[in-house]
């Protein structure tokens, strides 16, 4: 029976010292990210270092730029979509070409943005003037053209 007891304890304590490194790692891997959080998702994690998710724009900022009534065009996406894993490769290049600056709000980090922005499904495409949004696009589009006429219709929109 202290047979039993003792390969228990040890099992547990394995388990534990391994919850400890994971969450350590996690906290390490997670350090200066652009998020300004301790944590972030490992999925998150994961993209850190990906060139296409690189033009981030996190909720205080996206709100100062409507505040201050500064043209903004956002893609709301989330690492944890197959749509969006599927549409980052076209839209973040297209855009860079087409020179809109397109940032990318992580809806899976910052969950508010849900409600915030009447997210319904990702990817969203949202494009902001005034302070209010103008247009947007919603979902994946096999056909790409759908995309590259979205930024087209959003470049010739006027400002007043």
């Amino acid at each position: 029976m202290k047979k039993i007891i003792v390969i228990v304890s040890v099992i547990v304590a394995i388990f534990i010292a391994l919850a400890v490194i994971t969450n350590y790692q996690q906290k390490q891997s997670s350090e200066g990210n652009p998020f300004g959080k301790d944590k972030i998702k490992p999925s998150t994690q994961e993209q850190l270092d990906d060139p296409l998710y690189q033009n981030i724009i996190l909720p205080d900022e996206l709100e100062e730029k409507l505040e201050s009534g500064e043209k903004t065009t956002v893609y709301f996406y989330s690492p944890e979509c197959p749509a969006c894993v599927q549409t980052s490769p076209v839209v973040v290049p297209m855009a860079e070409e087409m020179d809109i600056d397109l940032e990318l709000y992580n809806i899976l980090e910052f969950e508010q943005g849900w409600d915030d922005y009447n997210i319904r499904s990702t990817p969203t495409f949202i494009h902001f003037e005034d302070g209010q949004e103008v247009s947007r696009l919603e979902n994946y589009h096999q056909d790409h053209s759908v995309y590259s006429n979205w930024f087209e219709e959003i470049q010739e929109t006027p400002s007043e």
